[in-house]
């Protein structure tokens, strides 16, 4: 089972469908715990299925928009007590103030609404069914304690993921509740890599130079994967963290020191 044991405790991770949030989830699953997985995408289902056929134990998906609280309501509250959630759902684009027409002020507005509006929803939902002693994780970024040029939309709502963990943190805290934050650096996800050709693209050289400038201003050399952050979430859900909250703890292979 290895360093954690989650047995009989219950876990929602939104966005798990792949990279951070799978891995996330899989790692709750190797420890025990019965885990459900949320995504606003039919995959959430194959996602499920792999998970229930490595586990040997019955992973349910949900497929739920966030963003539409008649549907967080129905999905999360199909849901029996939770005592793990982890907020991870996000959309990550850029939005460059320069860019012409509209459909950049529509990204903008839609990548609010998912990482900030989306995860309010999904957390207000999820504390009718969790008891004192529980525990929420968001992630967030690295960006959330810096930011980067062209993503404003998304750098804005991590930095806002932060206010809004530190509120919960205070807020909760009389039940026990304990909220923080993990906040990756470089990951390759999809996302990730979709950004860096996006980036690339702009900047008028390779991905693979890009890359190269992107991970020298780490400690550590490389590119991370998502099982590289995966047990941080563990961690903070442990009895191990039990001191710890409203804290927003980096995995960045030493990008930013802080």
């Amino acid at each position: 089972m290895g360093a954690f044991d989650f047995t009989k405790k219950r876990v929602l991770v939104t966005g798990a469908s792949h990279g951070i949030g799978y891995a996330v989830a899989e790692g709750f699953v190797r420890a025990g715990a019965e885990v459900a997985i949320l995504s606003s995408t039919a995959d959430i289902k194959e996602a499920a299925a792999k998970l229930s056929a490595e586990s040997g134990r019955k992973i349910k998906g949900l497929i739920c928009d966030i963003t539409d609280r008649a549907q967080v309501r129905e999905q999360v509250g199909s849901l029996g007590a939770l005592d793990v959630l982890v907020n991870n759902a996000g959309l990550e684009r850029l939005t460059p103030m320069h860019e012409e027409g509209d459909e950049v002020e529509r990204l903008f507005a839609r990548i609010i609404e998912i990482n900030l509006i989306g995860t309010y929803y999904v957390t207000r939902q999820a504390l009718t069914r969790m008891p004192e002693g529980s525990n929420i994780i968001i992630t967030a970024s690295i960006w959330a304690k810096s930011a980067a040029a062209d993503f404003a939309a998304y750098v804005t709502s991590k930095h806002g993921n932060l206010g809004f963990m530190r509120v919960l943190a205070k807020e909760l805290g009389p039940r026990r509740i304990r909220v923080n934050a993990v906040c990756p650096g470089w990951v390759k996800t999809r996302a990730a890599l979709r950004s860096l050709t996006e980036v690339s693209a702009r900047a008028q050289i390779s991905e693979d130079e890009m890359l190269d400038q992107i991970l020298a201003g780490q400690a550590l050399p490389g590119l991370m994967e998502p099982e590289d952050v995966a047990n941080l979430y563990l961690f903070l859900a442990s009895d191990l963290a039990s001191n710890i909250t409203g804290q927003a703890v980096n995995v960045d292979r030493g990008e930013v020191m802080a």
